[in-house]
């Protein structure tokens, strides 16, 4: 089950994902970099086990919205 904890999870993987993005990491990457960072907060922060690894999967996922994450992918910079 989801909790508050988790939730602020999900604001901090957002706050890191914008703060790597600022210091030049691609946009169009940032949805796998927020997944990763949530794997991993699932993984060491929840608990090492399927659902820990499930909740770092929504929580990465909802830290960048599942509508805009595929959007980032397939978008082409204009620069």
């Amino acid at each position: 089950m989801i909790g508050i904890d988790d939730a602020a999870l999900v604001a901090v993987i957002t706050g890191l994902v914008e703060l790597i993005k600022g210091v030049g990491f691609p946009k169009r990457f940032a949805p796998l970099l927020a997944l990763l960072f949530g794997l991993a907060a699932g993984y060491f922060y929840v608990s090492p086990d399927t659902q820990g690894i499930l909740q770092g999967i929504v929580m990465g996922l909802a830290s960048v919205g599942l509508y805009s994450g595929p959007k980032n992918l397939t978008r082409r910079d204009d620069k």
